[in-house]
């Protein structure tokens, strides 16, 4: 019997009709959903959704047949992941089908903004002639700053190059050699938001990037900035956008994305300001990028079910090793040493050389996927160990991958170095002391102890008497609890590098007295 496939949310033509080419039975029912749909859904091999259904824990239990889930587009927000993959469902997503529309809508709203053409064209439907009251500015010669230099970012640059626009990015996880190929120059982000005449943000939603635009960090950014959101609602923070725009603070802002949509009754009031441009959430609403994640769905799922190929697939890694009970712990040890790296490691890094050991050196290949889906989470749009390699090396980022019989501590470690001059901390040693404990073994020479979890800080220091008691006291001043501790150094009165576990997370402001101390360097904050 040919493969079922159920297409669902309006899903382009183009889609059900690939699946016929290919000899499966596809049913397009756009209305389905409910109970009505988990009555439905276990008579079928494969599910094509969008963005209005919800594919949660309760309806892939009544799937029982049920082999794919494909969106088509790129968020997955609206997937259960974690249901899929206990119950071995293959989840994909189309990334790159909405590049393009996404990345022209992003360049629609500067051009709308510097030119005032919503208002204007408004105005002129209303029979009233503001030329003077609609006066615009020229692209040309000012700064463009784009805050996410993923598929996305990096297309709205090499389009906006075109106007003339000086080019300035934050992304750490971007070499300069790559910018420099994309004709922009990298700089950190208060250097971005201090000189962008207009701003664009194309990252996830995180808690770096919650809020990144908001009245406590107005004194950042540039008077009068125009400020484009085609990426995540939640990055400028709406409940500012009134106070931001009446101080002058900002010029303008234009809005495709909403922390909820639609929008909240207060938001739309906010919306209704003329210094305001707004679209409901059409990046990727053209004819052209809803036939190509129509066909690259329905492309992708066919290959998948006839075992020819898993493009898209984000947990088909998980699925196949979620019965290997060797290589699962070692799996969490890599992310989890990823994230840790990512937040000692400089920014721009160039290269990761990464050693294996013994059971370790058997599951390089994967090993090091998920130390770079660690290293990318929550920096990177939608990284899982299918696409970490490749938006890695998108990025500039090269890998090198050693394999070593053994060594004299440990039989199991992962040993990650990475390049850069100004790098404070240059290699680092990890291993797993049980099935859950994740630890950090060793740090540029220095044995250390250091839990892969919660909030940490490490720091060198001098090695003389009263150093963690400066520490332990300047945490003290900010009511901040210490959980856990390790120290190591090399020789007695030489440096030492000390490792702190605290019970919360710190801001700034409380960190900041460790880093004023005496006697104190490298600091280096990290949470998992």
């Amino acid at each position: 019997m040919p493969y079922k496939a159920l297409l669902l949310d309006n899903v382009d033509a183009v889609c059900e009709k690939v699946f016929r080419e290919r000899g499966f039975e596809a049913v397009n029912a756009p209305k389905l959903k409910g109970e009505e749909l988990v009555s439905e859904i276990g008579k079928y091999d494969a599910i094509v959704v969008r963005s209005a259904t919800k594919v949660t824990r309760d309806l892939i239990k009544a799937a029982r047949n049920l082999k794919v889930v494909g969106r088509a587009g790129v968020g997955v927000d609206n997937i259960d992941i974690d249901a899929a993959t206990e119950a071995g469902i293959l989840v994909m997503n189309t990334p790159d089908g909405n590049t393009i529309s996404t990345a022209e809508h992003t360049c629609g709203m500067i051009l709308a903004l510097a030119r005032n053409i919503p208002n204007a064209v408004d105005s002129i439907k209303n029979g009233r002639w503001d030329r003077k009251k609609y006066m615009g500015t020229e692209l040309h010669g000012k700064t463009l700053g784009i805050i996410g230099l993923g598929k996305i970012g990096s297309a709205v640059a090499e389009r906006m190059k075109a106007f003339g626009v000086n080019i300035l990015a934050f992304d750490p996880f971007t070499t300069h050699e790559r910018a420099a190929e994309l004709g922009i120059t990298l700089k950190d982000l208060d250097e971005v938001l201090a000189n962008a005449d207009f701003l664009t943000v194309h990252t996830p939603l995180t808690d770096q990037t919650r809020g990144l635009i908001s009245k406590k960090n107005a004194d950042k950014l540039k008077k009068g900035v125009r400020l484009v959101n085609c990426a995540r609602g939640g990055i400028i923070e709406e409940a500012d956008i009134p106070a931001l725009l009446d101080e002058g603070i900002v010029g303008g802002i234009a809005v495709d994305v909403y922390s909820q949509e639609p929008p909240s009754d207060e938001l739309y009031a906010t919306l209704k300001d003329p210094r305001i441009v707004s679209t409901p959430h059409l990046g990727a609403s053209t004819e052209e990028a809803q036939e190509k994640v129509a066909e690259q769905v329905a492309e992708q799922i066919a290959d998948a079910l006839e075992q020819v190929g898993f493009k898209g697939s984000l947990n088909g890694k998980s699925i196949a090793l979620s019965t290997n009970h060797e290589v699962q712990p070692f799996l969490k040890l890599a992310e989890q040493l990823g994230k840790f790296v990512r937040q000692v490691a400089p920014a721009h890094t160039k290269q990761l050389s990464i050693e294996y050991t013994v059971t370790c050196s058997k599951h390089s290949e994967v090993l090091t996927d998920s130390i770079l889906k660690g290293y990318l989470d929550g920096q990177v749009e939608d990284v899982n160990l299918i696409n970490a390699r490749f938006l890695a090396e998108h990025r500039g980022l090269a890998i090198q991958e050693i394999t070593q019989k053994s060594t004299k501590t440990y039989s199991d470690l992962i040993t990650i170095s990475f390049d850069g001059a100004d790098t404070p901390y240059k290699r680092i040693s990890a291993t797993l002391y049980s099935e859950k404990d994740y630890r950090v073994v060793e740090i540029d020479g220095f044995p250390i102890e250091i839990k892969l979890e919660g909030e940490i800080i490490i720091y060198r220091n001098v090695d003389r008497p009263g150093m963690l008691a400066a520490v332990s006291a300047a945490l003290a001043s900010n009511k901040i609890n210490i959980a856990a501790l390790s120290l190591g150094r090399n020789q007695k009165g030489s440096n030492a590098i000390t490792a702190v576990s605290v019970d919360k997370k710190l801001s700034e402001s409380e960190l900041e007295p460790i880093t004023k101390l005496e006697g104190v360097e490298m600091v280096r904050y990290i949470s998992i």
